[in-house]
């Protein structure tokens, strides 16, 4: 599932209003919410565009990311991820540690450890293991992975440091919840409320 729907986006206000009136005031101008289509349906491709964007901002990402591309082309980056490649890829702007985590991306691709239907098949906590054995792919990455590649609707990524921070000012002001439990008020769709905190904090409180 891509987007809620009308109904559950009104369970989601009825859900919010056990938090706070204010959380269910900024869900309901908001509307119903969803993923933008990924631009991708390459997994290699995803994560490799992922490890190249760690702790960096949002611009420095894409420019690094661009020359990435304008170098090797999109759908060929794993491909050109060997050693022999090392200084170029370095020349982009890439660490030593993103070389490395992208030539290990390669050398999963290879073995099969990217292949898709094997990995929609699995329970999250099985994929996100999977995962997190990879060179530079951690829990938070995973999740990501889980939410905006596979559309799983229940991924609830404590470890985003935004998504966190927005959720716990609007269930600070109420004692019987704190952030775990009052996003289990939204399970089994838990991504989407992640999706409301990440627009929150990025367009200010509604």
């Amino acid at each position: 599932m891509r987007t809620l729907t009308p109904e559950l986006h009104q369970h989601f206000l009825t859900r919010a209003k056990r938090v706070s009136g204010a959380l269910a005031s900024a869900l309901e101008a908001i509307g119903p919410i969803g993923y933008h289509r990924r631009s991708t349906s390459d997994l290699g491709v995803h994560l490799a565009r992922m490890v190249v964007g760690q702790q960096l901002s949002t611009h420095a990402a894409s420019t690094i990311w661009g020359r990435v591309t304008t170098a090797v082309g999109e759908s060929q980056v794993l491909e050109f991820c060997i050693p022999d490649n090392y200084d170029t890829l370095r020349g982009c702007g890439l660490s030593n540690n993103k070389v490395k985590a992208l030539l290990s991306l390669r050398d999963a691709e290879a073995a099969g450890a990217l292949n898709v239907k094997a990995l929609s098949k699995l329970t999250t906590l099985e994929r996100n293991t999977a995962l997190v054995r990879l060179r530079g792919i951690g829990p938070w990455t995973a999740d990501m992975v889980s939410m905006f590649f596979f559309h799983e609707p229940d991924i609830w990524p404590l470890g985003d440091l935004a998504v966190r921070k927005t959720f716990e000012r609007y269930v600070s002001a109420d004692a019987r919840h704190d952030v775990e439990t009052g996003a289990a008020l939204f399970a089994p769709y838990r991504s989407f409320l992640a999706l409301y905190m990440w627009r929150i904090a990025n367009n200010g409180p509604l």
